[in-house]
């Protein structure tokens, strides 16, 4: 770890255990969400909060390297929500069904 000013480690570490409870929370919401929709909407927020946590920890190892694989998580995160999107659009899991009984 490169040396830091004490403020910027206790922010960034305040700010990384405030970030695993909001996932933990978000984790929470994914599995007992009543509906579909909010389980995406559950999926693409632990993507963002998994974003702000690889952000945090390139700022505090000092390494750009860390914000590459922010990128790559943001675009993986946003695909996963198109793909979603369009999954409950087509009818969700209730379509799956029809196309499987047909069989």
């Amino acid at each position: 770890m490169i040396p830091t000013d004490a403020f910027l480690e206790t922010a960034a570490t305040i700010s990384a255990i405030v970030l695993l409870v909001s996932m933990l929370i978000v984790i929470l919401r994914a599995i007992l969400g009543p509906s579909m929709a909010d389980r995406v909407l559950a999926l693409d927020l632990l993507t963002t909060l998994a974003i702000a946590f690889v952000a945090i920890v390139a700022v505090l190892y000092g390494q750009v390297v860390y914000l590459d694989v922010g990128i790559a998580l943001a675009l993986v995160g946003f695909l996963a929500t198109v793909a979603f999107a369009r999954f409950i659009a087509r009818g969700g899991t209730e379509n799956a069904r029809k196309v499987e009984g047909d069989d």
